[in-house]
């Protein structure tokens, strides 16, 4: 089985809905393989600050266009209150902005349910235990009972949701919670400023990825998970994630693409060909359409879709944006 590369999925890129537990510039960068390609530093247009000396999370990115600017901040969809203030740069980025996007409203619950119930449920008579290997089917009794849930309360749960459900309540037991992401500080300062808010996708949008999956590849995912959970490489990871996430350090944020996407295990397959191959092109066709209608964008997405030759930076510089790394 390949290295379970569960918690950046989660944590950096993965779906904002992370359940409850229950002209070309020639400046522009080549594309690269690694999180820190060369850009344009900021401050190479001259009206632009320099970044202040203050410590740096998860990446910050200038695009810019026809006199139309977007930022682009990578994010972790759970925290800690300890995350807070963001960095002055982000601060003053979001002050400036005509409008906040993210990838998902994640106030709009109700979207949520019902794409829960379309993508996330078996049909009525139908349950997890007619589609698991017996062997899975096993260690998921054995994991869900030694957490006091029985496997009749969650049978009617397909095994991603399963999987991603377990994970979210290990991150809830260390302390992360939804509550506490990135996105729902963007969004309370939106509401604040009274500016607008624009997803990049939608709840079923997100949940219908998941469910591409066929019977085998779900049942794989789940054991991946599973294996993470019994030898703490899930908690591990995910402790490198945050702190990859809380530094901005270019060669920590090398690794976590590294390990997030290498490799032929489940999680890693579904995270590179999904998650980011199939999600980047559609979210920096959407940015593009977005700033065409305001003056200043800010976008929080999760922090792998920064990184990488496959990354919105890097698509962006291609399509003719000038990019600025400004941490």
């Amino acid at each position: 089985m390949g290295r379970c590369a569960w918690p950046a999925t989660l944590l950096a890129l993965s779906l904002a809905w992370l359940p409850e537990a229950p002209a070309a510039s020639p400046a522009a960068a080549a594309p690269s393989a690694s999180a820190s390609a060369e850009y344009l530093p900021y401050g190479s247009v001259l009206d632009n600050p320099r970044p202040v000396a203050a410590p740096h999370q998860g990446g910050l990115f200038r695009i810019s266009h026809g006199g139309r600017v977007a930022y682009l901040f990578g994010t972790v969809h759970v925290g800690t209150r300890g995350f807070y203030p963001l960095p002055p740069e982000v601060s003053r980025a979001l002050g400036s902005a005509n409008r906040v996007v993210v990838e998902l409203d994640t106030r709009a619950d109700d979207a949520w349910l019902r794409a829960l119930a379309l993508h996330g449920r078996y049909a009525a008579g139908d349950d997890i235990r007619r589609h698991l290997p017996a062997p899975t089917l096993r260690t998921l009794t054995a994991v869900l009972h030694a957490r006091g849930i029985s496997l009749a309360s969650m049978a009617g749960y397909k095994p991603w949701l399963v999987a991603n459900l377990l994970l979210s309540a290990e991150l809830e037991g260390k302390g992360y919670r939804r509550s506490d992401g990135v996105e729902r500080t963007l969004l309370a300062q939106a509401q604040r400023r009274r500016i607008k808010v624009a997803e990049l996708e939608s709840a079923e949008y997100q949940l219908a990825l998941y469910d591409s999956m066929d019977e085998a590849s779900a049942a794989r995912y789940l054991q991946d998970v599973l294996d993470g959970l019994a030898d703490g490489r899930a908690l591990r990871t995910a402790e490198a994630v945050i702190e990859a996430w809380a530094s901005g350090d270019v060669r920590a944020l090398d690794v976590v693409l590294q390990q997030s996407t290498a490799g032929p295990g489940a999680v890693a397959e579904f995270t590179r060909r999904v998650l980011l191959e199939r999600r980047n092109p559609d979210m920096a066709d959407h940015i593009e359409r977005l700033m065409r209608q305001d003056s200043v964008t800010f976008v929080g997405v999760g922090l792998l879709h920064l990184l990488g030759a496959n990354g919105l930076p890097q698509l962006l510089a291609q399509r003719g944006y000038l990019v600025e790394r400004v941490y």
